[in-house]
């Protein structure tokens, strides 16, 4: 389970390696800056959630959400 900024930012890191793409590549390709990137790779806690959601998508990653029982 994921629990923090750092462990999205740990996932981003992994995959976009795995993919062979730069963190300039990701920028780019995901139409946000590099410092964006690096600081989404460290875990900032405070990156905006619509950029973070563009670049999971951009990287082919999927959120999944677990919902309460709303009885």
């Amino acid at each position: 389970m994921y629990h923090t900024p750092e462990d999205i930012g740990k996932i981003i890191q992994t995959t976009r390696k795995k993919l062979g793409l730069t963190q300039k590549d990701l920028a780019l390709t995901s139409g946000t800056g590099l410092r964006f990137i690096i600081e989404l790779e460290k875990g900032k806690s405070t990156c905006q959630l619509g950029k973070v959601l563009t670049v999971l998508r951009t990287l082919g990653i999927k959120l999944n959400f677990d919902l309460p029982p709303l009885e």
